[in-house]
Order: C-alpha cells, then structure tokens, then sequence
C-alpha cells in the first residue's frame, strides 16, 4: 500500500472533531505525526511519536504516543489541544477575522517518508450572516443563522477580558440560533473597564433582541463565561421575566467586586454592578476576612483563587452577595473546573445548584463538574496550552489552574452540553418539569 495520511472531514466547522490516519507504513517502526497551525502572526506547533500499528497504520483514536510527545494517552485531536507557539510571550489562539478560519498542515514522517495533509478548521457556516450592532446605546455583534426562521436567540456576555465572544457566537449561529454578542466594556463607544456597568444596559439588550430577532416561541437565553457567567445568572435572577434559559461557563455565584477589570479610579474592592443607579452589594463590600495577600503575595503563577477564597471566609458577607439565583424562571446549565485558579467554580456551582434544589426549581438544573480542568473551558479542538496568562486590563499574570489534557476534555464536553442542553431548553414540545444534576 502506498503510505498516505487522510483527515476526515478535511473542511468543516471547529467543533467537528477530525479522524487523522495514516497507512501504508512499517509495522513496528516509529512514525511521528506533527501539526502546525497559524493564528495570528504566530505559527502553534505539535507533534507526537507512535509504534506503528500491525496493519501499517497510526491512528491516534487508537494509539497513545511514546513518551516524549506533546502529550499522552488516547486522544483523537490531541495534536491540536497541545500545539505551543513558537517564540517567547502569550500568542493570539483564534484569528482576527473569522472568516478565515484555521489551516492546519499535518506531517506522518517514518524513516525517509514523509507524507502531509491539510485540513480547515471554520467559524462561520454558509449562510450564517455577521452583522455589527450599534444602536440603542448597544454594542456587540449579531450572527444569523441561514434561513427566514424564526430562530431561538442567545445573548452572550464575555468576562473580565472585555470586547465581545464571535467565535462562540459563530458557533451558536452555525447550530441554528441568533446569537448577538453583547460588549459591555472595552470596546470603542463602551467604558474601559468593568467597574459600575449598569444592569439596566443588558436588559435593553434582551429588549432590542427580541424586537428585532422576534425569536422563535420567544426564546431568548443568556450564556455568559467567567465574570459573564455571573453575570448571566445575575440577569436571570434580576429580569426574570426576560430570560427564557441561563448558560453559565466557569460563573460565580456571588456578586463580586471589579477585581482585575476594574477602572482604577474606583479600585478592585469597588463595584461592578449597578441597578437603577445603586451598587449592588458584592463580597468584597464590609468583608471581615478579605485580602489580595495570597494572590499579590503568593509563589507564581499567582493564583487569584486565593484571594477569593479568604473572601468566601465570611459568611455574612457571602449572604449578602449571593445571586438569589432562585428567582430564575428557566433552565439552568453550570460547568466548571475542579481546579479553576480565577475563583472556586466547583464551589460557586454547587451554590447554585444545592440553591435552586432547596428552592425546588421547576426547571431543568444541570451541573458538569470537570475533574482537573481551570477556568479556560471553551469552545473544543483548539489548543489549551496557554494555562498563565497576563490580564488584559490590569497586566497581572496569573494561572487560570488546570492541565491542558484536562482543559481540553472539557471543553469538548462541555461544549456538546451546551448544544444539547438548548436544544431541549428551546425545543417547543422539549421537556417539562424538574431535572436536578445530582
């Protein structure tokens, strides 16, 4: 057989998980497959050395990689979630515009042959319409998917980075709903950091999506990562009436202070939140036990975890910050990390969930608790590497925890919980009744 290297489907979207194999070599031999992938203006590497198969092949579905690799065990796409940039410093992990989507080249080598491959990794579906959105004092982004519809509509809110989540957005689009990815802060028109953003602006968000989306059946979810997942299930609980189903990546379960995001003006014990004009209170707010000690002080990669958790030590002002996420009217999807180094997301979870349980929440309440994972749990099949990472407002380095192994898993499965979970959330005749994740 003459060798060659095939990746199944080659051009498709980056949540479609690919089958790479190679034929035709020297059983017993070794191989090493490797990929190299830009983004940006850097070029992300990886590579990985096999036994080749009895039948000739190496297929990594079915191998785990000699020690030595970019990474170990069984693992399909696992040349894609251990790609490195190459040079110093923090890299760009998705393009600038999505429409270019991702090329990656793969290389099977055994000996003197060596054979490559090509496939593409995309955002945007065909047919699903980008459209910029900046009216009604809102700025963010609208995908569409293709079609008239009427669709199920999503809101999506970023975290303490700032700007807007396309790529996500993308996605959702791609999978049939109008997804508009609302900015809060950090983009030109907006302020500069998350300090004292009023509730008031996301709720006229919600408005102008159903104005303008007239969702199908009137469905409009809030999906919201890290600061955005709090702030999803702040939303939830503050406009209930508003929002028909919360998806929270990585949140918290209490109202926090501005922390690394916050305008230095009003400092990271300051607000963030304000409804009809008032702080809301936070943890941070008259807090006995607080102190940033443990994640200014701490050994690197400084943990912010840490901090949080001195907080959390007082129980008084933990009641007065919780989210009383009970007021809710709709489902609820929750994912964390067991090992989330930006705060206790397990921990904040499970708030959540033991809340809306005592309450007897009548909707469905799913809770993924992913072992080992941080808080960098994204869309699947890209790399997870870059675990320490420099803020982009305040420039503090910190870790967000986890193992890129683990990160990855979950992403993966988090992800195709997410596509299940609105799909019953917004199905007309979907499920009815209580569902708690024990």
């Amino acid at each position: 057989m003459v060798p060659r290297l095939t990746v199944t489907p080659a051009d498709a979207l980056i949540d479609v998980p690919r089958h790479l194999k190679a034929e035709g070599f020297l059983p017993g031999a070794e191989a090493i497959l490797s990929a190299s992938t830009r983004r940006g203006e850097r070029v992300w590497k990886s590579a990985a050395r096999f036994v080749i198969a009895a039948d000739g092949s190496v297929d990594p579905s079915a191998l785990a990689p000699l020690e030595g690799s970019d990474y170990t065990g069984l693992s399909p796409m696992g040349l894609i979630w251990s790609q490195r940039p190459e040079g110093e410093g923090e890299a760009l992990l998705l393009p600038a515009d999505l429409r270019e989507g991702l090329r990656t080249e793969v290389v099977a080598e055994s000996g003197a042959v060596r054979i490559p491959a090509t496939f593409f990794q995309r955002f945007l579906a065909p047919g699903v319409v980008r459209r910029a959105v900046r009216e009604d004092g809102l700025v963010g982004t609208l995908f569409l998917p293709p079609g008239t519809g009427p669709h199920p509509a999503v809101m999506l809110l970023n975290g303490s980075n700032g700007g807007t989540n396309e790529p996500r957005a993308a996605l959702l689009a791609a999978h049939g709903y109008a997804a508009f990815t609302l900015a809060y802060f950090g983009l030109p028109g907006l302020p500069r950091y998350i300090s004292r953003a009023p509730l008031e602006y996301f709720r006229d968000g919600l408005t102008w999506l159903r104005r303008n989306i007239q969702p199908r059946d009137g469905f409009v979810a809030v999906m919201g990562q890290s600061r955005g997942g709090e702030l999803a299930l702040l939303l939830g609980a503050t406009f209930p009436e508003a929002v028909s189903a919360v998806l929270a990546y990585v949140p918290g379960a209490v109202v926090h202070s501005g922390q690394n995001a916050a305008d230095p003006a009003v400092g990271r014990n300051g607000p963030t939140w304000l409804l009809n004009g008032r702080p809301l209170p936070h943890l941070w707010e008259g807090n006995r036990t607080a102190t940033w000690a443990p994640f200014d002080e701490g050994p690197a990669p400084h943990r912010h975890e840490w901090a949080i958790l001195t907080a959390l030590a007082d129980p008084e002002a933990v009641a007065r910050a919780r989210i009383p996420v009970e007021r809710i009217r709709g489902p609820v999807l929750l994912i964390s990390g067991t090992d989330d180094g930006c705060w206790p997301s397990s921990f904040y979870c499970r708030m959540v969930r033991d809340s809306m349980a005592k309450a007897a929440h009548p909707h469905e309440v799913l809770w993924y608790d992913f072992a080992e994972a941080g808080h960098a749990i994204r869309e699947p099949y890209q790399p997870t590497t870059a675990i320490v990472w420099t803020h982009p407002v305040s420039g503090r380095v910190s870790t967000g925890g986890g193992t890129p192994a683990a990160n990855a898993r979950a992403s993966e499965h988090a992800w195709k919980a997410t596509l299940e979970f609105l799909g019953r959330a917004s199905a007309v005749d979907g499920p009815k009744g209580p569902r708690v994740s024990p």
